[in-house]
């Protein structure tokens, strides 16, 4: 049995688990983090844990230089063929669809930074960690790559103009997210006091941006809590990963 173990991977120092672990916790899932990065090794298969969570990092996902991708995307593949509950954020999403045959590039449109609207698709609505998500959630984003081909079989949920594939669910029980749902105001300080180039590149101010998204915070956790939960609840089988509808727990007799 499975349990409630959940392994963590944090491929960037910058960007751990933070707040999503926090809600993951709340939703009954004991976490154990992996650091590739600080040379951790990651284990060679699922057997024992309840759900994956693969985190963001500034690494390019086509980077076969990065040691730890072969092994981590060797993950993806079994998580997603044995049905373990996966959450893969930014990097994590863009590694989940080059396991599987998507495409991923550095954006046409350049960076994308800052406080954004996703649009939920109509599939959305028949997606257990989706169907209560607003119709446009605020999401944070952050990242310099954009998935371009989804894997054969994925089903788009949440889209954008500039940059289409948001947020995607591949198999029964794995999604993608390319936005961040993990931050805090701390870590965005560190993100941005690190990335002073490229935000004056794209016309943005640092206290700005990071006073916009602080005042976004509480509508954050306000869309991204409920949904942490309910991914805690399809890891431990209370909620049907199809249609988002409650499983009767039983008891024996």
């Amino acid at each position: 049995m499975a349990g409630n173990r959940t392994l963590v991977i944090e491929n960037d120092p910058t960007d751990d688990v933070r707040r999503l672990g926090d809600w993951l916790v709340e939703g009954g899932l004991a976490l154990e983090v992996v650091r590739p990065h600080a040379g951790q090794a990651l284990p060679e298969s699922l057997d024992g844990y309840a759900a994956l969570v693969v985190l963001g990092g500034e690494q390019d996902a086509n980077d076969r230089e990065v040691p730890w991708f072969g092994a981590l995307e060797s993950l993806l593949r079994k998580a997603v063929r044995h049905e373990v509950a996966t959450l893969a954020i930014c990097l994590g999403a863009q590694l989940l669809v080059t396991a599987h045959g998507g495409a991923v590039r550095e954006s046409e449109e350049g960076p994308e930074i800052g406080p954004r609207l996703v649009a939920r698709r109509d599939a959305a609505e028949r997606d257990a960690l989706w169907a209560p998500v607003p119709l446009a959630p605020d999401v944070m984003q952050w990242h310099y790559d954009e998935i371009t081909e989804l894997p054969a079989g994925a089903v788009m949920l949440a889209a954008s103009t500039y940059h289409p594939h948001q947020a995607f669910r591949l198999g029964g029980k794995a999604w993608g997210l390319l936005f961040h749902i993990e931050v805090d105001t701390p870590m965005l300080a560190t993100w941005v006091s690190q990335n002073g180039p490229v935000l004056d590149a794209l016309g943005l101010d640092a206290v700005e941006l990071l006073e916009a998204c602080d005042a976004r915070m509480v509508d954050f956790e306000e869309v991204w809590r409920p949904f942490a939960h309910r991914f805690a609840a399809v890891a431990l089988g209370t909620l049907s990963a199809g249609s988002g509808r409650e499983l009767p727990i039983l008891r024996a007799p």
